[in-house]
């Protein structure tokens, strides 16, 4: 009841100043906190457009990309390759063919029999390049199939590109038939040496 009558018993002059205190503390709160409301409402517009990660949802979605598979594409196409020169024997099969032949020339005395310089000379060069090729071969077998089990112990649910599949399933169709032309002709079966008896 006191504080009513003061009210009312203050002059003009006596209330001024309290009422210009009270504007001052109104104008200081009320313009910044919608200044700040509506720089925090622009933000937001901002990082929306710009497509910035600001969501759990858009980070969760750019770990789940994972790995291209690139790594797994260049190995299946090493298994390919690696399958051709096996059929062929490749530079360094020939090379090491040559090799043996050499040798075989130089340890073979000319009063040797025919058949053994014939195994000497040739038989241990075709056997050289025979293993090289099983090598080969063997390489691009076991690259082949590395890479079509790379999905079983990668991301669940990231199913392999379908060419990378294509190309390793043909990396270990070439590998398993360099490895056996390799075996039968270093085991004599294919194109034997000929009879020297």
């Amino acid at each position: 009841m006191a504080t009513k009558t003061d009210d009312v018993t203050k002059t003009d002059d006596e209330r001024a100043p309290e009422e210009t205190a009270a504007a001052e503390a109104g104008a200081k709160t009320g313009p910044a906190d919608e200044n700040a409301a509506e720089g925090l409402t622009e933000e937001t517009e901002e990082s929306e457009q710009s497509g910035e990660p600001g969501e759990p949802e858009e980070a969760e979605a750019l770990q789940e990309k994972g790995p291209s598979g690139v790594g797994q594409g260049a190995a299946a196409v090493v298994s390919a390759a690696l399958g051709l020169v096996s059929l062929s024997g490749g530079w360094i099969g020939t090379v090491a063919a040559a090799r043996e032949t050499l040798v075989g020339q130089l340890q073979t005395a000319s009063t040797a029999s025919v058949g053994k310089q014939v195994k000497e000379v040739y038989g241990d060069a075709w056997h050289t390049t025979a293993l090289w090729a099983g090598l080969f071969a063997l390489a691009a077998l076991i690259t082949g199939v590395v890479v079509l089990a790379r999905p079983a112990f990668g991301a669940p649910g990231r199913p392999q590109a379908a060419w990378i599949k294509s190309v390793a399933w043909a990396g270990v169709s070439l590998g398993v038939l360099g490895l056996l032309l390799a075996v039968l002709k270093y085991s004599d079966v294919l194109i034997a040496l000929p009879s020297t008896g």
